[in-house]
C-alpha cells in the first residue's frame, strides 16, 4: 500500500511538472516563429528590433506592466509592432507573454 502511495504522489508531482513545460514550449515555439525577429532569442532587440525602438524585454518599463496589458499590446499591437489579433489564438498570446517573462 505504502508503495502504491509513493507512486501516485510522484505520478501527481511529475504531472505538475509537465503542464508548465508544455505551455512554456508553445510559447517558445511561437515567440521564435512571431517574435524573435525583432525581440531577440534572449529578450535582447535584434537589429530590426532596435530600428523599430522595441524595448529589451527586461527592461523596467516592460517587467513591471501587466500580464493584461501585454496580451493587449501582442493582440493590438503597439508603436511599431504589428496586431496579433486574428493571426495568433487568445491562447497562444496568452502563451508568448508568459513566455517572455522567463526571458526578464
Amino acid at each position: 500500500m505504502k508503495v502504491l502511495l509513493t507512486i501516485a504522489a510522484a505520478s501527481l508531482l511529475a504531472a505538475s511538472f509537465a503542464t508548465p513545460a508544455l505551455a512554456q514550449g508553445a510559447g517558445a515555439a511561437t515567440y521564435k516563429a512571431k517574435c524573435q525577429m525583432c525581440h531577440g532569442a534572449d529578450g535582447q532587440p535584434t537589429a530590426a528590433g532596435k530600428s523599430m525602438k522595441a524595448l529589451p524585454l527586461n527592461s523596467p518599463e516592460l517587467k513591471k506592466a501587466s500580464t493584461a496589458s501585454l496580451i493587449a499590446s501582442v493582440t493590438n499591437g503597439k508603436n511599431k509592432m504589428p496586431a496579433y489579433a486574428g493571426k495568433l489564438t487568445d491562447a497562444q498570446i496568452k502563451e508568448v507573454v508568459e513566455y517572455t517573462r522567463t526571458l526578464q
